[in-house]
């Protein structure tokens, strides 16, 4: 038999509340991945190797847990008796390590991110089912790519991003659409697995990443935040737009200043779907379908 491991990073689907009924006021990260695979019967049919790479609440991930991920999750992957790979997650910036395992790797073998948005100890939990599903995808013969399952559905990396910030059903893929649900069990597949070019393990090694900043354009904006950016250092600033990509003369003005100071300037929508539609008059590069902070990780691993 395959086996899948599982690598364990925290989150609420580790984490533990001092009442049963409190689904807020819980502490994320308190259970080791081993305990969460022993308490889930249902796991006892499968071959599986459990590693704790972390041990956060995933609003505090960092470029040091994402080096250690991806080279561990590379490790795993070249071993041939893997099948693949499971890792449990926070649901705070899933979709951002998602994303980054996409562009780093793109593996040709299913790495499936799972969460919870209930603690381990509620009284009904989330993460039991959603971490069962995600082993019963990573053993799927002929699957591949980094995906996350979560209540059910199944996403890309690429896609992925959370959209609810308290219901189970929290995470959905913008316009592209879920590429799958699992139905007692089996994959109800609505597209193809995803696939990209992989940037390759290399880019992660630098301990001095680049800085990359979000700003968001609302009505007001000036440009003095961009201005301070540029006077920290930044090497890349992500814009977060409003409608089709747009700005605040003000915020405009400051981030073409800034790129033509040579900081790397990229234009995302601050709407949950969607993808920007050019126009022949933009000066500023378009991320897009990415999402503010999708587009931060690609700057992040493209700068040099």
């Amino acid at each position: 038999m395959k086996r899948i491991v599982i690598l364990g990073t925290g989150g609420t689907i580790a984490g533990q509340a001092r009442q049963a009924g409190d689904n807020v006021g819980y502490t994320a990260a308190q259970i080791a991945v081993g305990d969460l695979l022993a308490a889930i019967p249902a796991l006892a049919g499968f071959a599986l190797e459990a590693e704790q790479v972390a041990q956060v609440d995933s609003k505090d991930m960092s470029f040091a847990i994402w080096r250690a991920l991806a080279q561990r999750t590379a490790h795993h992957l070249a071993r041939d008796e893997v099948a693949g790979i499971v890792i449990t997650h926070g649901t705070d910036t899933l979709e951002e390590t998602a994303y980054f395992l996409h562009r780093v790797l793109a593996p040709a073998k299913p790495v499936v991110l799972t969460a919870a948005m209930r603690p381990a100890n509620a009284l009904a939990p989330d993460g039991p089912q959603n971490l069962l599903d995600a082993v019963r995808v990573a053993a799927l013969p002929g699957a591949r790519g980094v995906l996350a399952c979560i209540a059910g559905a199944v996403h890309a990396g690429c896609d992925v991003r959370k959209v609810h910030p308290f219901r189970i059903d929290a995470f959905d893929s913008g316009d592209a659409g879920a590429l799958g649900y699992i139905e007692e069990g089996h994959l109800r597949q609505l597209r193809d697995w995803p696939a990209g070019e992989a940037l390759a393990l290399a880019c992660t090694q630098r301990e001095d990443w680049p800085r990359v900043d979000i700003v968001v354009s609302a009505a007001g904006v000036d440009g003095a935040l961009v201005d301070a950016l540029v006077a920290l250092g930044a090497r890349g600033i992500v814009a977060a737009c409003t409608g089709n990509g747009t700005l605040s003369a003000a915020l405009e003005s400051a981030l073409l200043r800034a790129q033509a100071a040579g900081v790397a300037v990229l234009r995302a929508t601050r709407i949950g779907r969607g993808s920007i539609v050019e126009t022949s008059a933009q000066a500023l590069p378009s991320a897009g379908a990415l999402t503010p902070v999708q587009a931060r990780v690609e700057l992040l691993l493209t700068l040099r």
